[in-house]
């Protein structure tokens, strides 16, 4: 059991106050967590209540970390794991934070992974192959993966794909023209069939709409 006698804002952190007790320097706390436990000089506390504190604050913390990193963009659940393991975070601080963030629906890969390709199918189309890939890197499973990547959009994916690029091609040689965007499309990781036939489609459409 100890007693509060001093509560001093951090010279580094406006958001962290210094807590003292019988008055030495004890611990050092969120401000948020100050005031969730409406603490005050001559408070008492016991050391169980400190080490709850303490614990308390160091989940704070890594929260921190995790919606910082969450707001750049949507992340995987092993993406947000292995950026507070790289933190210092022990595996018991990690789960905890996961879970919490999963309550408030902060991390969700189900709607990780529809953003993932619907990002791609929007910006930067690619094969349903490549996404899958993409996304089992991130740590994403195979079961939400099958839920949201459709393959019958394998066709209109390597469209938008090839489109982008022929306008860039500017040839009217059928020859460069099929080895460059099928170079281009092999990256995307398009099969043969999906390729050859999305060629002959935008080659016919390039000859169309070209200057006699």
């Amino acid at each position: 059991m100890g007693k509060i006698t001093e509560l001093k804002q951090s010279k580094r952190s406006k958001k962290r106050v210094n807590v003292y007790i019988d008055g030495r320097f004890s611990l050092s706390l969120n401000t948020e967590e100050v005031l969730r436990n409406k603490l005050k000089v001559g408070m008492e506390l016991t050391a169980e209540k400190q080490a709850e504190l303490t614990g308390n604050d160091i989940v704070g913390k890594a929260t921190d970390i995790a919606v910082r990193y969450l707001g750049y963009r949507p992340r995987s659940e092993s993406e947000i794991r292995t950026k507070l393991l790289s933190r210092g975070c022990s595996e018991e601080i990690t789960d905890t934070v996961i879970s919490k963030l999963k309550e408030q629906k902060l991390i969700d890969d189900i709607a990780f992974a529809n953003f993932w390709k619907d990002n791609r199918d929007t910006f930067s189309p690619r094969s349903s192959w490549l996404t899958r890939l993409e996304l089992k890197r991130k740590g994403v499973s195979d079961e939400i993966a099958d839920q949201v990547i459709n393959s019958d959009s394998e066709y209109i994916n390597a469209y938008e794909a090839a489109q982008t690029k022929a306008r860039r091609l500017n040839t009217k040689d059928y020859a460069i023209f099929r080895q460059r965007l099928g170079e281009y499309l092999k990256r995307r990781g398009f099969g043969y069939e999906v390729i050859n036939k999305t060629i002959v489609k935008v080659w016919q459409e390039y000859q169309e709409h070209s200057p006699a």
